[in-house]
């Protein structure tokens, strides 16, 4: 049997085109692992943005409801004690210039 011999040019040739397609797999790999890593990040952030949403929605309507006047008139009367002012407490002032 006769073995054909390579030339040193055919070897580092071989090693090239090895390496290159090596490279490519790698990118190519590194690439679809990057976009799934990526699509799993942006449902991750909606999921969040979304709780975030019905958050504010539900802070919202505590504001809503703790600034309503009927509110504000019960928390004035049964927790500060307060009490509606009689017509001799109240004072005009009359700032028009003369």
């Amino acid at each position: 049997m006769v073995r054909k011999k390579f030339t040193k040019k055919e070897m580092v040739l071989v090693v090239f085109c090895t390496i290159f397609i090596i490279s490519i797999l790698t990118f190519y790999i590194w690439h679809q692992t990057e976009a799934v890593r990526l699509g799993y990040e942006i449902n991750r952030l909606e999921e969040k943005v979304q709780k975030l949403q019905i958050e504010v929605e539900e802070l919202e309507t505590t504001k809503s409801s703790l600034l309503s006047l009927e509110k504000v008139e019960k928390i004035a009367k049964e927790k500060l004690k307060m009490i509606a002012t009689t017509e001799d407490q109240i004072v005009y002032e009359d700032f028009r210039q003369k």
